[in-house]
């Protein structure tokens, strides 16, 4: 929920309200597929909006890729606040997904890895058909 919060808020602002709340439910949909189909056979339940906030962060990496996203940086027993940019930020987050798809433990329960990318990929194919013509991709440099 704290990306959702960090991020959805622009994406929310970039499409208005009413293509905001289709593009996240599809954007769920097509993530609960991406866990799905590669699992078929699988008994364990999928329960979760991770997929649909996925797709908030890879439309939010189309439209605001320079925007700078500031971080909390763990140092051992300090922690340092910086800005990132967002590809950076949303570029490791994307690494992370997919090594553990790999390193998860199939069959077994726990984090939809595979509905993260699904999401994050359909974030990112339909942010051109849900944004208003006013928002260009790969545009500003918005701060969150």
């Amino acid at each position: 929920m704290l990306y959702l919060w960090i991020f959805g808020n622009n994406i929310e602002d970039a499409m208005g309200h009413v293509r905001f709340v289709i593009f996240y439910l599809l954007c769920g949909i097509i993530a609960a597929l991406g866990f799905a189909l590669p699992n078929a056979h699988s008994q364990i339940p999928m329960v979760g909006a991770s997929g649909a906030i996925s797709g908030a962060l890879g439309a939010y990496l189309r439209l605001y890729p320079r925007a700078k996203v500031l971080v909390l940086i763990p140092l051992g027993f300090i922690a340092q606040m910086v800005y990132l940019p967002a590809i950076l930020v949303l570029g490791l987050w994307m690494v992370f997904q997919l090594l553990n798809t790999y390193l998860a433990n199939p069959g077994q329960g726990g984090v939809a890895w595979g509905a993260h990318i699904g999401g994050f990929a359909a974030g990112v194919v339909l942010i051109p058909l849900f944004k208003n013509a006013r928002h260009p991709l790969f545009g500003g440099g918005r701060r969150s």
